[in-house]
């Protein structure tokens, strides 16, 4: 029996079987459709799901909220071999950089793979941490394959700063966007190397380039100029022969209005995007990583969440006091993130089917 493969080609996936029809396939361009078989993990089975994230066990009812699968409009994502991915990420080191989305995906991927694990014990986090908003660097490690899965909290990339000596009273922070975060020495090291940043650039941000406070620097031209740090960074302290880098876009919330406190969780996806599938933070992410010299992949994730309105907390977390329209319910959209980043791998690190 042939196989057909898939493998990255600029940030896409394309088929070298003969019989296909999709010579090139965009896997960002699709629509979300109903899976049975779905979702892959019990979030009461894996102890790096958080609480807060677990929606079911939170009183969740609609459990359809987990059963949608991102389908690409010319090809179609292999699905999950757990065991596979154990294999080939065997010895291997992957590290997420960024705020809590990213964070939720860290948990996603390790309870992906927990499911094909029989000794659950021999996944554990190095230090003993629990999981917790405050700790910047978590590892879990899975012994029987040698392999560490790390988070590393750094929401903005470049440093945080101390106020400039005569600032005015107003500024109380500053970010030092032409340097990067100081924990930086500890990404390079790694196979699989994901980033994201976005949803901490608020307006009171100000900004530090060397000892010049920036007053009148807007938040984009601030997320602009750090964005090149990070790539001059990518670009001349990470091998890119060995280690594979994603940029994860931004993720719009579904807050209903203006109102924070208004979020609306729909019990299916919407039927139109409503403009979510736009976004100024992701437009600069897109224009920065294709001018660089190395190659970095863009998880364009900005247009396939745009529709769902179905996948975040809402008031089932630990705190449903407090609406929550922009994290996500475990198990849900960070593991499709997962498998299309699983799927993006060279060939040389995950066999696909």
């Amino acid at each position: 029996m042939s196989c057909a493969f898939l493998f990255l080609f600029d940030g896409y996936l394309v088929s070298n079987s003969s019989s296909s029809s999709v010579d090139k396939c965009d896997v960002f361009e699709g629509s979300w459709i109903r899976e049975e078989s779905y979702p892959l993990y019990n979030a009461s089975q894996c102890p790096f799901a958080e609480i807060g994230f677990h929606c079911f066990a939170n009183g969740r009812k609609d459990g359809g909220n987990a059963k949608w699968r991102w389908k690409p409009k010319n090809c179609d994502i292999p699905r999950f071999d757990v065991r596979t991915v154990l294999i080939k990420l065997r010895g291997k080191r992957v590290i997420f950089v960024g705020d809590s989305l990213s964070r939720t995906q860290w948990e996603s991927l390790i309870c992906l793979l927990m499911t094909g694990v029989e000794d659950k014990k021999s996944v554990y986090e190095v230090n003993g941490n629990k999981i917790t908003k405050q700790i910047r660097f978590l590892s879990v490690r899975f012994s029987s394959f040698d392999l560490k899965i790390d988070f590393y909290r750094s929401v903005f990339l470049v440093q945080p700063a101390t106020v400039p000596i005569r600032s005015p009273k107003m500024v109380k922070s500053t970010l030092r966007v032409d340097k990067l975060d100081d924990i930086s020495q500890e990404w390079f090291d790694s196979d699989i190397l994901i980033f994201n940043s976005g949803h901490w650039w608020t307006q009171g941000c100000y900004f530090q380039v060397g000892k010049s406070l920036k007053l009148g620097m807007p938040i984009t031209a601030g997320f602009r100029t750090a964005l090149k740090t990070w790539a001059s960074w990518v670009e001349t302290m990470v091998n890119t022969n060995r280690t594979s880098v994603f940029f994860r876009t931004f993720e719009s919330s579904h807050w209903s209005g203006r109102n924070r406190n208004s979020c609306k969780v729909t019990q299916h996806p919407w039927s139109s995007s409503w403009g979510k599938d736009q976004s100024t933070i992701s437009d600069i992410i897109i224009k920065i990583v294709r001018k660089m010299k190395v190659s970095v992949t863009i998880l364009h994730v900005t247009p396939m969440i745009s529709f769902r309105s179905n996948g975040h907390v809402g008031t089932r977390s630990n705190n449903p006091s407090v609406p929550d329209c922009s994290h996500w319910c475990l198990p849900g959209v960070p593991d499709m993130w997962n498998e299309i980043l699983l799927n993006l791998l060279p060939m040389d690190q995950v066999s696909l089917k």
